[in-house]
């Protein structure tokens, strides 16, 4: 006889035993650091750093902006904080360089400094760090 006495469960019991304790479950593991999954895969990708797409290469390049590797590292951390934050597409602001950062794929999609950037409006951005 199962632990119910010999009575079965509904769906609903069940659904409520097996698949929301799973998930909340699930979502209540953290390391000792109080970290999720979530938030251990994201610091993971980010540990290599921003890779720069070719039109993000070519803008560099063509406006001569060369990054310190103290900006670098900055440019890097800013991509973090987005990226824990839940931005997907961030406008990373390091001293006069503006780089629009897409945060899923750690990719720097463009780059500017502020005598280029027209008007200072940034568009299809869903957040913003100033580093």
């Amino acid at each position: 006889m199962d632990i119910n006495h010999g009575r079965f469960l509904s769906i609903e019991q069940l659904q409520d035993q097996y698949l929301n304790n799973d998930k909340a479950s699930a979502r209540d593991n953290k390391t000792s650091d109080g970290l999720s999954f979530k938030d251990i895969l994201s610091l993971k990708s980010l540990d290599e750093g921003v890779r720069f797409s070719k039109h993000a290469s070519s803008r560099l390049s063509t406006r001569n902006i060369e990054l310190t590797p103290e900006q670098m590292q900055r440019l890097n951390e800013g991509t973090a904080k987005a990226s824990m934050k839940g931005i997907k597409e961030s406008l990373v602001l390091v001293d006069s360089l503006a780089f629009i950062v897409n945060i899923p794929s750690n990719t720097v999609i463009t780059a500017m400094d502020n005598s280029e950037a027209n008007e200072n409006i940034y568009t299809n951005i869903d957040g913003a760090v100033i580093m």
